[in-house]
């Protein structure tokens, strides 16, 4: 793979890109469905012996879970998945979640205020990191230096769970406009990382720090996080591991897809068209 040279104009991928299907590899289907209906209220599309299709109310595919008999959780240091986040269209749509992980008393890994962002986090039976979290106005978002101001504060909790009893609503799943925000990845290396999503796909850099890089397109805030906190140097997961297969970059039309491959193509990265 080539990398491009410093200050080398790089186009940037078009600003209608989103990301598209999250494929998970789970160790017992049952019980996975069970938890992405029960608590994160993913409805089921479609689902075969090993294969589960899950997604909102108006039928849009978000996420596929693939069954692998035996399948352990991804060791803490390895590459891969960190978290997938889910984006609800609201606040109190985040505060029914939360009020919903209550009543099941779903164990919560953490919660916080990202400034452009809140949100919570978990794990589904077999480690797969998870975020849920609405977005801020981007007329509230900061910038400096061209980058998007990000942060790492305790979530109002209290406030959130208020939002909730003041709405009324009960928690019923996911609204229709749920959708895939972004996908967090841990990375054995954050510049290599950093040369094929912003140098050869052509991602917008939009925040960056020692040991991670956030990149997007359109100035969103990330649609994809690479970090090394934990992975520094490291190999992928054992062949025996759940976690994440792929994950999809949904682009507007046939012609982007046509400039992402030539750059592809020039940057001699293998792929496969299907």
């Amino acid at each position: 793979m080539s990398s491009l040279r410093e200050g080398q104009d790089i186009p940037s991928l078009h600003p209608d890109t989103s990301i598209g299907l999250v494929t998970l590899t789970i160790s017992d289907m049952n019980r996975s469905v069970a938890f992405y209906q029960q608590v994160l209220g993913f409805q089921v599309l479609k689902r075969t012996e090993h294969m589960t299709i899950l997604g909102s109310p108006e039928n849009k595919p978000l996420l596929v879970l693939v069954e692998k008999a035996g399948a352990q959780p991804k060791p803490y240091s390895t590459t891969g998945l960190y978290h997938f986040a889910i984006l609800v269209p609201s606040r109190e749509d985040l505060a029914r979640s939360l009020l919903n992980f209550a009543e099941t008393r779903y164990p919560l890994s953490g919660a916080s205020d990202h400034a452009v962002s809140e949100a919570i986090y978990l794990s589904d039976p077999d480690g797969n990191g998870i975020e849920i979290y609405r977005d801020r106005p981007r007329s509230e978002w900061s910038w400096r230096n061209r980058q998007v101001q990000m942060a790492t504060d305790p979530l109002d909790l209290e406030g959130l769970l208020a939002e909730a009893e003041r709405d009324g609503r009960p928690f019923e799943g996911l609204e229709p406009q749920t959708r895939i925000g972004h996908v967090h990845l841990q990375v054995a290396d954050v510049r290599q990382a950093a040369e094929f999503y912003h140098g050869i796909l052509g991602f917008d850099v939009m925040q960056q720090f020692p040991g991670a890089l956030f990149v997007s397109a359109g100035g969103y805030h990330h649609h994809i996080g690479l970090n090394a906190w934990n992975s520094r140097g490291a190999g992928r997961p054992p062949a025996n591991a759940a976690g994440l297969r792929y994950f999809t970059i949904t682009l507007p039309d046939e012609s982007e897809l046509a400039r992402v491959v030539s750059r592809l193509e020039a940057a001699g990265v293998p792929f496969e068209p299907r």
